[in-house]
């Protein structure tokens, strides 16, 4: 599966997942943002509405480079989906062909 294809399988899971997470990887959105904040330096840089109303964002650090992808349920609950490191802003134009 590639990688879009499975964040996005991860991402229509969200819901039934953050209810079996554990309190580490879940807790009220304004906890988690601080916590990326303080800890990693890490601020939005991009978010979106993914299926069962989850909001997909993705929080950065542009000079570490850092990453999180975070999900929010209707609830307020967020949960971590990845992180990582290397993080790079693009913005990338469709090529002819690649897109309607």
């Amino acid at each position: 599966m590639t990688r879009p294809l499975a964040l996005a399988a991860l991402c229509l899971a969200l819901p039934a997942l953050a209810q079996a997470q554990t309190a580490r990887q879940c807790a009220p959105r304004d906890d988690v943002v601080a916590l990326l904040a303080d800890q990693y330096g890490e601020a939005r840089q991009a978010m979106g509405l993914a299926a069962n109303n989850v909001v997909v964002e993705l929080f950065a650090n542009a000079d570490s480079g850092s990453w999180t992808i975070t999900g929010t349920t209707a609830t307020g609950l967020t949960c971590l989906i990845a992180s990582g490191e290397a993080y790079q802003a693009l913005a990338e134009k469709l090529l002819p062909g690649q897109g309607t």
